[in-house]
């Protein structure tokens, strides 16, 4: 989907919500995870990492909310791209979700009430529950790729790991050229 008549995406956000764990338990945290790739190596290491208390090198990805606990009213963590101000030498943006957990191993079946929404401005252009990655504790949610016009388009990618989020990370880009 497109921001515009043909005019690719300028500006996304992308949010995750969940319920906080019942009392007596450890908090749940899900984390956003953005990694950006150039064009020379759009599959390979991501030039950056955007995730929990960073930001991209040239302010264009940014994690405007972090939750550790999921209390709070609407969405709990959310990630801004500003794909229209991203260097020319970037190609692909992957985001993904993974579940921050010292001790016990949660997927996203045990977290209550877990969406993710992506939307440019005021219109949603997808959501989903984590019903298809249920048994995992990391998954991909959508990439952003740069086509010849230079235009963003958006592509659904649901894809579940099993990983802590230091690796999911490196692991994530890897998703497969359609």
């Amino acid at each position: 989907m497109s921001g515009g008549l043909n005019k690719g995406l300028a500006k996304v956000e992308v949010g995750v919500r969940w319920d906080p764990s019942p009392a007596g338990t450890s908090a749940h945290d899900l984390d956003i995870i953005a990694a950006a790739y150039a064009k020379d190596a759009p599959y390979g290491s991501p030039e950056y990492l955007v995730y929990f208390g960073s930001r991209s090198p040239d302010g264009t990805i940014t994690l405007n909310r972090d939750s550790r606990t999921g209390q709070g009213f609407g969405y709990d963590e959310v990630m801004i791209l500003e794909l229209d101000r991203l260097a020319p030498r970037f190609e692909r943006v992957v985001v993904g979700v993974a579940i921050q957990q010292p001790a016990q191993e949660l997927t996203f079946g045990d977290i209550v009430n877990a969406s993710v929404r992506i939307r440019t401005g005021p219109t949603d252009i997808a959501q989903h529950d984590f019903v298809e990655v249920r048994e995992r504790n990391a998954t991909t949610v959508a990439e952003f790729t740069r086509d010849s016009s230079g235009a963003w388009q958006y592509r659904r990618i649901v894809q579940g790991f099993d990983a802590d989020p230091a690796s999911f990370a490196e692991q994530m880009g890897r998703v497969m050229n359609p």
